[in-house]
């Protein structure tokens, strides 16, 4: 029975649990470590962002017979001058857009009570019992709620300026190296073992980088032809607030299958307002973008290799936004696939030595 998978498979689960019980228990003596890991995450995070966004346009000038530091130096030049467009351009549309959002918040807020003051008039008409004042008042709570979370994180923000700075600075000193030594990463990890592990871990550090690239490169890109297509959607049913909400959308995207969701409802919500036929042709908009996507974009630009059944990305961005929160959700799926790529590479690994053992004794 100790030799089968299931049974080892058992005990490196709970040794792995009661390794992770025991440094909570000691917490103190891993204090350290977790402020250093906490510190490099964020800026890690970030200059890996930038590095598979950038990576496909170091790797076109280096194809072409550009050094290193030309193509480090190109990607910095193309980053600050995009970062220049969209600040001289971008940058105002959005602050106006914003700051008359926010003006229009009070008169905003009556034309909600309006609604549903109508609504709670008509609740006798309804085929069935609800009670809009109960329901009026949960949204209340969860909208202040939200409020109030924002609040609270805006101000630990603002008291955190030194780590923001922090990691502001970090950030492109990780990007940095990232494109300049990229390519020793794996020789330098693997270089301490030999034979088929070190062909295992070789190919298993290597899938798990095509695994992150794929999902950065083909997301980010999804979701900026996907903010195109809605911003040119809103504009042409002369939506209020159209770029803010296509680039609400561009980042809530970013999440597969529920972002595009979530960025729904605001731009729902002021169509309503606006007007209830304009409320009509967003849910047109918003659909035929999604089928856009779903049908036509992802496939070509992310292909197959990182297919996952909607109940698996819910169930995954559900508990990770338990757990850790906007930062767990926005994770949530490349950890799962990192994760399914090493069980993966473990388990045709086992299958290779056990073929190589049947091998040499039927040999």
């Amino acid at each position: 029975m100790t030799k089968k998978l299931w049974f080892q498979s058992g005990i490196a689960l709970i040794i792995t649990f009661v390794l992770i019980l025991l440094m909570m228990q000691v917490k103190v003596i891993f204090a350290p470590f977790m402020t250093i890991i906490m510190t490099i995450f964020f800026p890690a995070l970030i200059g890996g962002m930038l590095y598979y966004i950038t990576e496909p346009i170091q790797r076109f000038l280096e194809k072409r017979k550009a050094n290193r530091a030309v193509s480090i130096l190109s990607i910095f030049i193309i980053i600050l001058i995009v970062l220049a467009i969209i600040t001289l351009t971008v940058v105002p549309m959005v602050t106006e857009q914003i700051q008359n959002l926010v003006s229009r918040l009070p008169m905003l807020q009556r034309e909600v009570e309006n609604i549903v003051s109508y609504l709670m008039s008509q609740r006798d008409r309804l085929p069935f019992d609800i009670d809009l004042q109960q329901i009026t008042q949960d949204a209340l709570d969860v909208g202040t709620n939200m409020l109030s979370g924002f609040v609270t994180n805006a101000i630990s923000i603002v008291s955190s300026t030194v780590s923001v700075l922090l990691t502001l600075v970090l950030g492109p000193f990780f990007f940095f190296f990232m494109l300049k030594d990229h390519q020793k990463f794996i020789p330098a990890v693997t270089s301490p073992f030999s034979g088929t592990f070190k062909q295992f871990l070789t190919e298993l550090l290597y899938d798990i980088d095509r695994t992150l690239r794929s999902f950065v490169q083909g997301q980010m890109l999804v979701s900026s032809i996907l903010c195109v297509i809605l911003y040119i959607g809103y504009a042409i049913i002369g939506l209020d607030y159209a770029l803010l909400l296509a680039i609400f959308a561009l980042f809530m995207n970013v999440v597969p299958f529920v972002g595009p969701w979530v960025a729904f409802i605001p731009a729902g919500l002021l169509a309503l307002i606006q007007d209830p036929i304009m409320f009509i042709w967003v849910s047109i908009i918003t659909l035929v973008a999604q089928q856009i996507e779903s049908n036509l974009i992802t496939p070509n630009v992310m292909g197959q290799s990182l297919s996952l059944h909607p109940l698996t990305v819910i169930t995954i961005v559900l508990a990770a936004g338990n757990i850790a929160g906007f930062i767990g959700i926005l994770i949530a799926i490349p950890t799962y696939t990192v994760i399914k790529t090493i069980i993966q590479n473990i388990w045709r690994y086992r299958q290779n030595l056990k073929d190589t053992m049947l091998n040499d004794i039927s040999g």
